[in-house]
C-alpha cells in the first residue's frame, strides 16, 4: 500500500515559532513512516515558507526549496518553485503543528479550508473562539460553565487602578502560552502590567484571580467519542505558572513541576474530566484540545484557557497526561489522522 501524504506544517510567524519546532522533532520521532510520508513544512519567523527534510536546527538552509500551499482545490496540496517554474505535490492530510497567533486562531485553518485538504485539529471558528479569551468565557458562560471575573480593555483605553479587586491577572486576549501576562497584587503595578500585554495584543484581559489549583486535561477525538487522558496540576513553588518562559524548559521549570497523574480525590478527576469534555464540546472543538481549568477548595471547576493545538514537546503536558493514560505520543498521532480523514466533511 502506498503511503499516506501528511504535509507537517512548523514554525510560524508568532512568538511561539520556537516551541513549534520543538514539537514538530516530537512529532518526527513518533510519526509512523511506514504508514505516513511525511513532507515537512517550516515557516521561517519571517513568514517564508520552505519543504525541507525536517526540523532539524538547519532545516532553513541546504536543501529547502521555497513552498506554498495552494488555495485552489484541483491542486490539493503544495506548489513547490525551481529554477524552471514549480511542481505540485498532492496531499492527503495536513498536521498544522503550529501554536499561538497564526496557528491556533483560525488564521492556517482558513488556509487549509479554501485548500480542501483535511487538517488536523479545530476548524476556524473553534480556533477563533478558543484563542480569544473574552470569546470563550462567554461562549462558556452561556453553556453555564464557570470562568474567572475578567473585563476586557480595548486599545488606548484608560483603567481605573482603583476600581479593581487585587490580586488580578492582565494578559492579551489573543496569544499563546504566557506570553505578556502579569500578577498584579496592587494598583501600582498595573499600568507596566497592560503594556506587557499590549506588545503582543491590543485587545487585554483583567482576570480576577482564582483560589485554587491549576489543573490540565488532554482531550482526544475518537470516532466513537473523547479520550480524556489523565489529569494533571501544576505545582508551583512560588510566583505563577510561565510556560515556555524558561531558558532551557526541557530541564524543567523553576517555579512549577507537573504531578500527572494529578494527587486529587477519584470525584473530583471524574469532575474535571467530565468539564474538559463539557467545554471541549461547548467551545466547538475538533480533534484535539488541552483544557486548563482550575479546581477550587470547594470542589469547583472554573475554564482557564483551551489550547486547540497544545505542546507536543518533551516536557509539553498533553503527550504527558495521554502517556499517563496509556497513549503514547506515536498512538496520538495515528488517532488524530485516523479521526481526521474520518471525518474531513466538515
Amino acid at each position: 500500500m502506498s503511503r499516506l501524504k501528511v504535509g507537517v506544517i512548523f514554525g510560524g510567524a508568532g512568538e511561539e515559532h520556537p516551541v513549534s519546532i520543538k514539537s514538530a522533532r516530537e512529532v518526527a520521532r513518533n510519526l509512523d513512516t511506514e504508514k505516513y510520508e511525511p513532507l515537512w513544512i517550516g515557516i521561517t519567523a519571517g513568514g517564508v515558507w520552505k519543504l525541507c527534510d525536517g526540523p532539524a536546527a538547519d532545516w532553513e538552509n541546504g536543501s529547502a526549496r521555497p513552498v506554498t500551499l495552494s488555495p485552489d482545490r484541483s491542486v490539493h496540496g503544495l506548489l513547490v518553485m525551481g529554477q524552471e517554474g514549480y511542481e505540485t505535490v498532492r496531499l492527503d492530510l495536513v498536521f498544522p503543528v503550529l501554536h499561538g497567533k497564526l496557528g491556533e486562531d483560525g488564521a492556517i485553518q482558513g488556509l487549509l479550508e479554501l485548500s480542501g485538504i483535511p487538517y488536523v485539529g479545530c476548524g476556524i471558528q473553534g480556533s477563533a473562539v478558543c484563542m480569544d479569551k473574552s470569546l470563550a468565557y462567554t461562549v462558556a458562560r452561556s453553556m453555564g460553565i464557570a470562568t474567572p471575573n475578567f473585563r476586557v480593555v480595548a486599545e488606548n483605553e484608560k483603567v481605573d487602578p482603583g476600581g479593581l479587586r487585587y490580586p488580578v491577572f492582565v494578559k492579551p486576549a489573543r496569544s499563546g502560552s504566557s506570553f505578556g501576562v502579569s500578577r498584579v497584587t496592587d494598583e501600582n503595578e498595573l499600568a507596566s502590567a497592560l503594556s506587557a500585554a499590549r506588545q503582543y495584543d491590543s485587545k487585554v484581559l483583567i482576570e480576577e484571580a482564582v483560589a485554587g489549583s491549576e489543573i490540565g486535561c488532554a482531550v482526544l477525538e475518537e470516532p466513537f467519542g473523547l479520550v480524556t487522558g489523565e489529569v494533571d496540576r501544576v505545582d508551583l513553588a512560588h510566583g505563577f505558572f510561565r510556560i515556555h518562559q524558561e531558558d532551557s524548559p526541557e530541564t524543567g521549570s523553576e517555579n512549577s513541576t507537573f504531578i500527572v497523574p494529578a494527587d486529587i480525590s477519584g470525584d473530583s478527576r471524574w469532575l474535571v474530566q467530565e468539564a474538559a469534555e463539557t467545554i471541549y464540546r461547548a467551545l466547538g472543538c475538533k480533534g484535539l484540545a488541552r483544557v486548563d481549568m482550575f479546581l477550587t477548595d470547594d470542589g469547583q471547576v472554573v475554564l482557564n484557557e483551551v489550547n486547540t493545538m497544545p505542546g507536543l514537546t518533551s516536557y509539553s503536558r498533553y503527550p504527558r497526561m495521554m502517556a499517563a493514560a496509556g497513549l503514547p505520543l506515536s498512538d496520538v498521532i495515528d488517532r488524530l489522522i485516523s479521526v481526521t480523514l474520518h471525518g474531513k466533511q466538515r
